[in-house]
């Protein structure tokens, strides 16, 4: 890498600040940051991962609260169980999920990275909190890394790697339980290991690659690997919030000293802002894509400027817009433009989800068959029904006809109840007086009925003579 050049007398970043010179990687020994935002951070990361612990565990009306079985194609949503043929509701839902994370960056950058990304929540509040723990601050944990291999090295880092793969294995269980739910999860855990070895091969698997990516990969799933930070950098413009550097109030630099010196900004120079940054980045260079907006520099800035009786702010949320030429937050056409779409999509996905029956039937006349004259001056047709049972539980049915007179009578099994989570295909016959048809093709309507409660309304064609 080359050494920072300069435009118009101001150095520029021209470098990656976790590799050296030679590409080998710089490991980032972040400090414990302290402050106001961590504080709130802290906060919600620990009820975040109360829920995500919790949420396997909890059932409504004995469904899971939260299931994503993709393997079979059941989704469970607040106790609501969707099949794949809810897919257009999961497709609106995927394309509502996708344009509020774009919504929310245009406004507010990355603060979903630094307050809710689930590789944060874990690195920050549980992996780096441990290896404080076994190893010391950052300076230790350097020390300890370029000393030479010792009993205590040994121990130290034994025992911090058995603690990481621990909470990694943990951890996959967990994500384990939302897929194939918790029951079933339990009673893998419970019968001998020998009935579910690739099981327990791909648990362990998993584990390991949680415990790869948060005791090695770090930040750079966050630099390099993640596609929302490659998404940010076509998002953000100079109206979007982010954590920012106010460089009209900080530059230029200068140590501190007690007497008050002219042309000479806010920033000392102390570098605890890139001391306390988890990808190691120094945000004075600007907005930059390794920065997931953690608001650990603004903490540690808000520190220093209070010590030295200087006004909070240096580092704070604001868009180059304010702090160039002092503009207030407006929203833009863009962000009015995504605001209408994502109110659209919203809207078609509260209606789908509203109208959502748990019984999807479709109905058409047996290909191949014509109509049937029967005694008594009657004519019939044959129909082949295909229903779904989306819930847990036998849902009892019936069919009535609904704008002619005459008899439904079934081929086989009885036209009487559905079983728990399964389709169904029916043959049943529509037998009608001749006297109620008055053209070739007639339209038909049947009604399908869970007791007294329509549920829909089929129609189809009903084929006969004058």
């Amino acid at each position: 890498m080359s050494t920072p050049g300069t435009i118009e007398g101001k150095t520029f970043r021209d470098k990656i600040y976790t590799i050296d010179k030679k590409g080998k990687r710089l490991w980032v020994y972040a400090q414990k940051p302290f402050g106001k935002f961590y504080n709130y951070r802290s906060l919600l990361s620990y009820i975040y991962l109360i829920i995500f612990i919790s949420l396997p565990l909890l059932k409504v009306n004995g469904n899971p609260l939260f299931k994503l079985d993709v393997v079979n194609g059941e989704i469970s949503l607040f106790g609501v169980i969707f099949w794949p043929q809810d897919f257009i509701i999961f497709g609106i839902g995927m394309m509502t999920f996708i344009i509020f994370i774009v919504l929310f960056t245009v406004v507010y950058g990355r603060m979903f990275c630094g307050y809710a990304c689930p590789q944060t929540v874990f690195l920050e509040f549980i992996f780096r909190p441990i290896e404080w723990l076994v190893e010391g601050n950052p300076n230790q944990q350097k020390t300890l890394a370029q000393s030479k291999w010792t009993i205590e090295k040994i121990t130290k880092k034994t025992i911090k790697h058995i603690l990481f793969y621990a909470v990694s294995f943990i951890i996959a269980n967990t994500f384990l339980a939302y897929i194939i739910g918790i029951d079933k999860l339990m009673k893998i855990a419970a019968d001998p290991i020998s009935e579910h070895v690739g099981g327990y091969i791909g648990i362990i698997i998993f584990s390991f690659v949680f415990y790869i990516v948060f005791a090695f990969v770090r930040e750079i799933v966050c630099t390099v690997i993640c596609p929302y930070g490659r998404l940010q950098s076509v998002l953000l413009d100079k109206d979007t919030v982010l954590v920012a550097y106010d460089y009209k109030r900080g530059e230029p630099r200068g140590k501190f000293n007690k007497e008050t010196k002219e042309n000479v900004g806010d920033c000392i120079d102390c570098m605890q802002c890139v001391k306390v940054c988890p990808t190691g980045i120094d945000i004075r260079n600007g907005t930059q894509l390794e920065c997931v907006n953690c608001t650990a520099c603004i903490d540690a800035c808000a520190h220093i400027m209070k010590s030295i009786n200087r006004p909070k702010g240096l580092i704070r949320y604001a868009s180059e817009n304010n702090i160039a030429q002092g503009e207030p937050f407006k929203f833009t056409k863009r962000v009015k433009a995504y605001t209408v779409v994502l109110g659209i999509l919203l809207g078609a996905l509260a209606t789908l989800l509203i109208t959502r029956s748990d019984i999807d039937a479709t109905l058409m006349r047996t290909p191949g068959q014509l109509f049937q004259e029967q005694p008594n001056g009657k004519i019939s047709n044959l129909y082949l029904i295909r229903m779904i049972n989306k819930t847990h539980n036998a849902v009892p049915y019936h069919l009535e006809l609904e704008n002619m007179k005459g008899e439904i009578k079934a081929v086989g099994h009885p036209l009487d109840s559905l079983k728990p989570d399964a389709k169904s295909e029916q043959q049943f016959f529509v037998i009608i007086d001749k006297n109620e048809i008055k053209n070739i093709k007639t339209k038909l309507k049947i009604g399908l009925y869970q007791g007294d409660k329509k549920l829909k309304t089929l129609q189809t064609n009903f084929l006969g003579y004058l």
